[in-house]
């Protein structure tokens, strides 16, 4: 659970970067305040907050109350990060599930 941890951080760092380099994500993203919750089926539940562009506040631990949840196991999330599967084929697969308002789906795609 370790690694999911720390590229969970990475990927968080990754995008902060991304949006300080790019005025135009940084303006799209301005005013939207996210919650975020990653749940792994074969074990851990992470959280993540997304407020002006800029994501932060990861912990462990879940949440009822979240804006975007996104459901998908250890293996898959490895596959997705290191672009072994693609989001469309696991999402067709049903190895992710993104749970939210359509605005808020579409947002995930930003987020990677």
């Amino acid at each position: 659970m370790a690694v999911i941890e720390e590229t969970l951080a990475s990927l968080v760092e990754r995008f902060n970067r991304h949006a300080a380099q790019n005025p135009a994500v940084k303006t799209e993203l301005a005013g939207l305040v996210r919650s975020i919750a990653i749940h792994f089926s074969d074990g851990g539940d992470f959280l993540v907050d997304l407020k002006d562009g800029n994501l932060g506040g990861l912990r462990t631990g879940n949440s009822t109350r979240t804006d975007l949840t996104i459901r998908t196991d250890t293996a898959t999330f490895l596959g997705l990060i290191n672009k072994e599967i693609g989001p469309m084929k696991a999402l067709v697969t049903r190895k992710l599930q993104i749970e939210g308002t359509l605005e808020d789906k579409l947002l995930f795609r930003k987020l990677l």
